[in-house]
Protein backbone atom coordinates (compact mmCIF):
# COMPACT_ATOMS: atom_id res chain seq x y z
CA UNK A 1 0.00 0.00 0.00
CA UNK A 2 2.73 2.55 0.75
CA UNK A 3 3.89 1.87 -3.03
CA UNK A 4 0.31 2.44 -4.20
CA UNK A 5 -0.09 5.83 -2.09
CA UNK A 6 3.54 7.15 -2.93
CA UNK A 7 2.40 6.81 -6.69
CA UNK A 8 -0.55 8.74 -5.78
CA UNK A 9 1.51 11.64 -4.40
CA UNK A 10 3.90 11.85 -7.32
CA UNK A 11 1.29 12.02 -9.54
CA UNK A 12 -0.39 14.56 -7.85
CA UNK A 13 2.77 16.65 -7.66
CA UNK A 14 2.81 16.09 -11.41
CA UNK A 15 -0.29 17.51 -12.80
CA UNK A 16 -0.66 20.08 -9.81
CA UNK A 17 2.08 22.22 -11.05
CA UNK A 18 2.31 20.78 -14.50
CA UNK A 19 -0.97 21.79 -15.30
CA UNK A 20 -0.97 24.28 -12.78
CA UNK A 21 1.70 26.22 -14.60
CA UNK A 22 -0.02 26.31 -17.74
CA UNK A 23 -3.62 27.87 -16.31
CA UNK A 24 -2.29 30.07 -13.90
CA UNK A 25 0.85 31.25 -15.36
CA UNK A 26 0.88 29.96 -18.93
CA UNK A 27 0.35 33.45 -20.86
CA UNK A 28 3.89 34.42 -19.12
CA UNK A 29 6.79 31.53 -19.10
CA UNK A 30 5.12 30.03 -23.21
CA UNK A 31 5.67 26.42 -23.60
CA UNK A 32 9.26 26.64 -22.72
CA UNK A 33 8.09 27.40 -19.10
CA UNK A 34 5.29 25.06 -19.02
CA UNK A 35 7.41 22.48 -20.14
CA UNK A 36 9.92 22.67 -17.43
CA UNK A 37 7.37 22.83 -14.79
CA UNK A 38 6.37 19.51 -15.90
CA UNK A 39 9.76 18.28 -16.67
CA UNK A 40 10.91 19.76 -13.38
CA UNK A 41 7.92 17.93 -10.93
CA UNK A 42 8.68 14.75 -12.36
CA UNK A 43 12.12 15.10 -11.34
CA UNK A 44 11.41 16.45 -7.74
CA UNK A 45 8.58 13.63 -7.19
CA UNK A 46 11.08 10.96 -8.82
CA UNK A 47 14.27 11.34 -5.93
CA UNK A 48 10.95 12.71 -3.02
CA UNK A 49 9.09 8.94 -4.12
CA UNK A 50 11.35 6.79 -6.48
CA UNK A 51 12.85 5.10 -3.50
CA UNK A 52 9.16 3.68 -2.44
CA UNK A 53 7.39 2.92 -5.90
CA UNK A 54 9.93 3.37 -8.75
CA UNK A 55 7.91 7.01 -9.15
CA UNK A 56 5.98 5.53 -12.23
CA UNK A 57 3.07 8.25 -12.22
CA UNK A 58 2.06 7.56 -14.88
CA UNK A 59 -0.04 4.25 -16.17
CA UNK A 60 1.95 4.13 -19.31
CA UNK A 61 5.12 3.56 -17.89
CA UNK A 62 3.75 1.19 -15.24
CA UNK A 63 2.09 -1.26 -18.48
CA UNK A 64 5.44 -0.99 -19.68
CA UNK A 65 7.25 -1.84 -16.49
CA UNK A 66 5.06 -4.58 -16.44
CA UNK A 67 5.06 -5.99 -20.33
CA UNK A 68 8.97 -5.54 -19.81
CA UNK A 69 8.47 -8.24 -17.10
CA UNK A 70 9.55 -6.02 -14.30
CA UNK A 71 6.48 -6.26 -11.90
CA UNK A 72 3.59 -8.43 -11.06
CA UNK A 73 0.06 -7.40 -12.73
CA UNK A 74 -1.64 -7.12 -9.49
CA UNK A 75 1.73 -4.35 -8.62
CA UNK A 76 0.84 -2.79 -11.56
CA UNK A 77 -3.31 -2.48 -11.19
CA UNK A 78 -2.37 -1.14 -7.72
CA UNK A 79 -0.27 1.59 -9.24
CA UNK A 80 -2.90 2.88 -11.62
CA UNK A 81 -5.35 3.27 -8.66
CA UNK A 82 -2.85 5.44 -7.01
CA UNK A 83 -1.68 6.98 -10.50
CA UNK A 84 -5.47 8.05 -11.49
CA UNK A 85 -6.50 8.86 -7.81
CA UNK A 86 -3.40 11.18 -7.94
CA UNK A 87 -5.03 12.67 -11.15
CA UNK A 88 -8.18 13.68 -10.08
CA UNK A 89 -7.09 15.28 -6.94
CA UNK A 90 -4.80 17.16 -8.39
CA UNK A 91 -7.11 18.10 -11.19
CA UNK A 92 -9.41 19.14 -7.98
CA UNK A 93 -7.62 21.30 -5.89
CA UNK A 94 -6.14 23.24 -9.34
CA UNK A 95 -10.04 23.93 -9.83
CA UNK A 96 -10.34 25.16 -6.12
CA UNK A 97 -7.09 27.07 -6.37
CA UNK A 98 -8.68 28.83 -10.08
CA UNK A 99 -11.73 29.54 -8.89
CA UNK A 100 -10.26 31.93 -6.63
CA UNK A 101 -8.38 34.63 -9.31
CA UNK A 102 -10.06 37.98 -9.61
CA UNK A 103 -12.53 38.38 -11.96
CA UNK A 104 -13.88 34.35 -11.64
CA UNK A 105 -12.94 31.16 -13.84
CA UNK A 106 -14.92 29.80 -16.11
CA UNK A 107 -13.22 25.68 -16.09
CA UNK A 108 -15.81 24.58 -18.95
CA UNK A 109 -14.47 27.47 -21.14
CA UNK A 110 -10.77 27.89 -19.76
CA UNK A 111 -10.15 24.41 -18.70
CA UNK A 112 -7.63 23.08 -16.39
CA UNK A 113 -4.30 21.97 -18.72
CA UNK A 114 -6.58 19.38 -20.28
CA UNK A 115 -5.27 17.81 -23.57
CA UNK A 116 -6.67 17.71 -26.98
CA UNK A 117 -6.44 18.40 -30.80
CA UNK A 118 -8.51 19.94 -33.99
CA UNK A 119 -10.40 22.82 -34.67
CA UNK A 120 -10.27 25.74 -31.48
CA UNK A 121 -7.36 23.28 -29.65
CA UNK A 122 -3.69 24.97 -29.76
CA UNK A 123 -2.67 24.27 -33.08
CA UNK A 124 -5.45 22.58 -34.47
CA UNK A 125 -3.47 19.25 -35.51
CA UNK A 126 -5.52 16.61 -36.88
CA UNK A 127 -6.49 13.20 -35.11
CA UNK A 128 -4.00 11.45 -37.44
CA UNK A 129 -1.26 14.11 -35.85
CA UNK A 130 -2.60 13.50 -32.18
CA UNK A 131 -2.30 9.86 -32.17
CA UNK A 132 0.90 9.64 -34.52
CA UNK A 133 2.57 12.21 -31.84
CA UNK A 134 1.39 10.78 -28.49
CA UNK A 135 2.07 7.35 -29.48
CA UNK A 136 5.73 7.76 -30.33
CA UNK A 137 6.40 10.45 -28.21
CA UNK A 138 4.96 7.78 -25.14
CA UNK A 139 6.88 5.14 -26.81
CA UNK A 140 10.01 7.56 -26.09
CA UNK A 141 9.87 8.09 -22.99
CA UNK A 142 9.15 4.89 -21.65
CA UNK A 143 12.19 3.39 -23.93
CA UNK A 144 14.05 6.03 -21.60
CA UNK A 145 12.54 5.34 -18.24
CA UNK A 146 13.12 1.47 -18.99
CA UNK A 147 17.23 1.98 -20.12
CA UNK A 148 17.63 4.73 -17.52
CA UNK A 149 16.54 2.27 -15.17
CA UNK A 150 17.68 -1.05 -15.84
CA UNK A 151 20.58 -3.13 -13.51
CA UNK A 152 23.69 -1.11 -16.09
CA UNK A 153 22.61 1.86 -16.15
CA UNK A 154 24.52 4.62 -14.23
CA UNK A 155 23.06 4.87 -10.89
CA UNK A 156 21.02 7.95 -9.51
CA UNK A 157 20.84 9.60 -13.00
CA UNK A 158 17.64 8.17 -13.55
CA UNK A 159 15.76 10.84 -12.57
CA UNK A 160 17.02 13.30 -14.73
CA UNK A 161 17.47 11.91 -17.98
CA UNK A 162 13.88 11.15 -17.33
CA UNK A 163 12.41 14.39 -16.72
CA UNK A 164 14.81 16.35 -19.28
CA UNK A 165 13.25 13.97 -21.51
CA UNK A 166 9.58 14.87 -20.17
CA UNK A 167 10.79 18.83 -20.79
CA UNK A 168 11.87 18.13 -24.87
CA UNK A 169 8.42 16.48 -25.59
CA UNK A 170 6.75 18.89 -24.12
CA UNK A 171 8.49 21.17 -26.10
CA UNK A 172 8.00 19.46 -29.12
CA UNK A 173 3.91 18.54 -28.29
CA UNK A 174 2.35 21.24 -26.63
CA UNK A 175 0.99 22.58 -29.65
CA UNK A 176 0.32 18.95 -31.19
CA UNK A 177 -2.52 17.74 -27.93
CA UNK A 178 -1.42 19.64 -25.20
CA UNK A 179 0.95 16.95 -24.59
CA UNK A 180 -0.17 13.78 -22.65
CA UNK A 181 2.32 10.79 -22.64
CA UNK A 182 0.60 10.01 -19.37
CA UNK A 183 -3.28 8.30 -19.04
CA UNK A 184 -3.82 9.78 -15.81
CA UNK A 185 -2.48 13.70 -16.32
CA UNK A 186 -5.34 13.59 -18.90
CA UNK A 187 -7.96 11.99 -16.83
CA UNK A 188 -7.95 14.40 -14.11
CA UNK A 189 -8.38 17.66 -15.92
CA UNK A 190 -10.90 15.78 -18.92
CA UNK A 191 -13.25 14.72 -15.61
CA UNK A 192 -13.69 18.21 -14.50
CA UNK A 193 -13.95 20.28 -17.76
CA UNK A 194 -16.16 17.54 -19.14
CA UNK A 195 -17.93 18.24 -22.71
CA UNK A 196 -15.29 17.85 -25.29
CA UNK A 197 -12.22 17.45 -23.07
CA UNK A 198 -14.20 14.04 -21.85
CA UNK A 199 -15.00 13.18 -25.11
CA UNK A 200 -11.14 13.43 -26.29
CA UNK A 201 -9.73 11.67 -23.75
CA UNK A 202 -10.25 7.90 -25.21
CA UNK A 203 -7.33 8.90 -26.82
CA UNK A 204 -5.10 9.96 -24.12
CA UNK A 205 -5.96 6.63 -22.52
CA UNK A 206 -5.79 4.43 -25.36
CA UNK A 207 -2.85 5.87 -27.13
CA UNK A 208 0.26 6.30 -24.65
CA UNK A 209 -0.62 3.02 -23.16
CA UNK A 210 0.06 0.90 -26.42
CA UNK A 211 3.04 2.84 -26.87
CA UNK A 212 4.15 2.06 -23.34
CA UNK A 213 3.35 -1.24 -23.97
CA UNK A 214 5.51 -1.16 -27.35
CA UNK A 215 8.41 -0.06 -25.34
CA UNK A 216 8.62 -2.76 -22.40
CA UNK A 217 7.85 -5.39 -25.63
CA UNK A 218 11.15 -4.19 -26.60
CA UNK A 219 13.00 -4.57 -23.74
CA UNK A 220 11.12 -8.20 -22.65
CA UNK A 221 12.60 -9.36 -25.85
CA UNK A 222 16.39 -7.90 -25.33
CA UNK A 223 16.27 -5.36 -28.11
CA UNK A 224 16.84 -2.66 -26.08
CA UNK A 225 18.13 -4.42 -22.57
CA UNK A 226 21.53 -4.14 -21.77
CA UNK A 227 21.34 -6.56 -19.15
Amino acid sequence: MKKYFAELVGTFILVLFGCGTAVVAGDKVGILGIAFAFGLALIGAAYGIGPISGCHINPAVSLGVWVAGRMTAKEMLGYWVGQFLGGVLAAGVLSVIISGVGGGYNIAVSGLGQDGWGPGFQGEYSLASAIVFEFVATLIFVIVILGSTQKSAPAGFAGLAIGITLVVIHIFGIHITGVSVNPARSLGPALLVGGKALAQVWLFLVVPSLGGAVAGWLFRTKALAAD
